[in-house]
């Protein structure tokens, strides 16, 4: 199977960024996980006009929900991009992080069960190896969870849906990801005009930590786009498997920045992951290297 460099390049950057993106979240925990969800809301509607903007592409974006299927269907992917936010910032609320940092090392899974079952793509040898050393990995983790894990169920199978949603969306990264953001816009501003009016909000209590919060919208938009990019130009199966190096990197954060515990059971479960991602590497380079050669 040859794969896209290009569209290699965006996943795989859009996943690093996420694995890292814990270390901004727990620099801004000042703010409640709700009002955070509402800047991100707010801030990456901003971020997208000003590139559709740069880009000449605003009424391009626009001209999208002129058309009633593309419209209820980035309605749709809106709501699912939505409630997998939500899900983990209510998940973080309520102490229940084991379990929603559980929920994405099943995501890959389900976004490649759906590639797979959904889309009749087709994985090589070695991707199959892979699939199956990332599913026992995920199994030994949920095992080890101990009860059936509710929230890491919501946020795999939210954000397998927006993925293949996104997948068949026949329309820009930028575009589509910016009428996202436009219906994301009025719960979010209403969730932040009433923490100001009830004196609740961090937002506009000092130039720097607003800025921050401000920032968040960068940090949101730049990997979505690059994840739509890739999703739009790889297998959803492949686009799945690299989804394990969202987690392995914030399991990385996590020990040594954050000092967390590590068991016994989640290294084991961890090195089956690990040995997956070192063959799907290894894969993606040969794939890579050979469409390379037949472009040349």
């Amino acid at each position: 199977m040859k794969l896209n460099s290009l569209g290699i390049f965006y996943g795989v950057g859009a996943y690093v960024i996420w694995g890292l993106l814990p270390v901004y979240w727990r620099w801004l925990e000042r703010a409640s996980a709700y009002e955070i969800l509402a800047n991100r809301g707010v801030w990456s509607l901003v971020v997208c006009l000003i590139f559709l903007t740069l880009q000449k592409q605003l009424r391009a974006a626009l001209k999208l929900i002129t058309n009633i299927k593309t419209f209820f269907t980035l309605a749709l992917s809106s709501f699912l991009l939505t409630l997998n936010w939500g899900i983990y910032i209510w998940a973080v609320s309520v102490d229940r992080v084991v379990e929603a940092s559980l929920g994405y090392y099943m995501t890959p899974l389900v976004v490649v069960c759906f590639g797979l079952l959904i889309l009749k793509e087709k994985l090589d040898m070695t991707q199959k190896l892979s699939l199956t050393l990332a599913g026992i990995g995920v199994g030994i983790l949920t095992v080890a969870f101990g009860q059936i894990p509710l929230v890491a169920f919501g946020l795999a199978f939210s954000w397998g849906c927006y993925s293949l949603v996104k997948k068949r969306l026949d329309a820009g990264s930028l575009q589509t990801l910016s009428i996202e953001m436009l219906f994301a816009l009025p719960p979010s501003l209403i969730y932040m005009f009433y923490l100001m009016s009830t004196n609740q909000a961090q937002f506009g209590t000092d130039l720097g930590f607003s800025l921050s919060l401000m920032s968040a919208g960068l940090l949101t938009v730049i990997p979505l786009l690059m994840f739509n990019s890739a999703a739009t130009s790889l297998p959803l199966t492949i686009t799945g498997l690299l989804g394990y190096i969202n987690p392995t990197i914030m399991f990385l954060v996590g020990f040594v920045l954050f000092h967390e515990p590590l068991t016994f059971t989640k290294i084991f479960g961890f090195v089956f992951i690990w040995i997956a991602l070192i063959l799907l590497g290894i894969n993606m380079y040969r794939s890579g290297r050979a469409s390379n050669q037949s472009k040349g």
